[in-house]
């Protein structure tokens, strides 16, 4: 846990130092907003700063910052500046109202990478069905992020002389990788798109959210391995999500030699493929919270800027 947020705080404040471009996403979001402007409403003198936020976390901050603008106009006493209009294409609760900063989900984890099969805590998610989940899985598989990891993980299979049967070199990296981005496409297809459909389940992750302890937190994300919702929003045998993964590797066989298709081989890759869920999973779990953190703790520290600098001109 640690490490994860040391990781996620490094890059969430790379993000907000170095401004994160807008991403769109499959809610159909706005763009990325920019934090100086939340920011000038209540403190002029940073609207000529250039910070961005990812946009599921910079509505939330129009609502933070209106709040403590409110609160702190109605002590003194003064009138209180026009608030800034919520986005409507921020993401509501079942009852419609803003989820909280530490509950959502980003579209992209720390900028870069996919979390499109995340629902925030609390959100009503986009019903799912063979349209939506076609458009999703091929979202995941054809994103540039991919192709990045399909590489980094094709060069340690390598590396670690994975499969001895296809060689090294640059022809084995090429056997390696265009396997593995059969692998990944089959996954994806059959964990997000065929099984989900054909049996009514819904195996988009989720989350469980703030409010509970990390233990039951860490223990939920590695049920997410063997437990997923109907259509109706109850919760059964994930039979999609551990299907695809038992079919990718005997799909697998089809295009792997023979030296590379034993059962103690295909059991391997199905295990380091549940391990790297549960890894991204509890990486999509607890994101929110260290990034609203980071988020919260950079505009305490630029609204301190700014107290300063108007004391100074006084």
């Amino acid at each position: 846990m640690r490490l994860l947020f040391v990781i996620a705080s490094l890059g969430v404040s790379l993000c907000i130092r170095a401004g994160a471009s807008p991403v769109p996403n499959s809610g159909g979001l706005a763009g990325t907003p920019s934090v100086c402007a939340v920011a000038a409403d209540s403190a002029p003198g940073l609207s000529d700063c250039n910070v961005t936020l990812d946009s599921d976390f910079a509505s939330g901050e129009v609502s933070y910052q209106a709040a403590q603008s409110d609160s702190g106009a109605s002590s003194s006493g003064q009138k209180a500046s026009p608030a800034p209009a919520p986005d409507p294409k921020a993401p509501v609760d079942a009852n419609g109202k803003p989820i909280p900063l530490e509950h959502r989900q980003p579209q992209r984890i720390l900028g870069f990478m996919p979390n499109f099969r995340s629902v925030s805590a609390g959100a009503k998610p986009h019903p799912p069905g063979w349209r939506y989940n076609f458009t999703v899985a091929t979202r995941q598989a054809t994103d540039y992020s991919s192709f990045i990891f399909l590489g980094l993980t094709s060069l340690s299979a390598e590396g670690i002389n994975e499969h001895p049967v296809l060689g090294k070199g640059i022809g084995g990296f090429y056997a390696y990788t265009w396997r593995g981005f059969l692998d990944k496409t089959d996954g994806t297809y059959l964990s997000a798109w065929l099984l989900p459909s054909l049996l009514h389940q819904d195996t988009r992750f989720y989350a469980l959210g703030a409010g509970h302890s990390i233990v039951v937190r860490s223990l939920y994300v590695i049920s997410r391995q063997g437990v997923a919702r109907t259509y109706g929003g109850r919760n059964t045998p994930n039979f999609a999500g551990l299907g695809g993964k038992v079919l990718t590797q005997v799909v697998s066989r089809n295009y792997y030699p023979t030296g590379a298709t034993s059962f103690s081989v295909l059991a391997t890759k199905f295990g380091y493929s549940t391990m790297r869920d549960v890894a991204f999973t509890s990486i999509r779990e607890f994101y929110p919270d260290i990034a609203a953190y980071v988020v919260r703790k950079h505009q305490a520290k630029m609204a301190a800027k700014t107290a300063r600098a108007d004391t100074a001109a006084h």
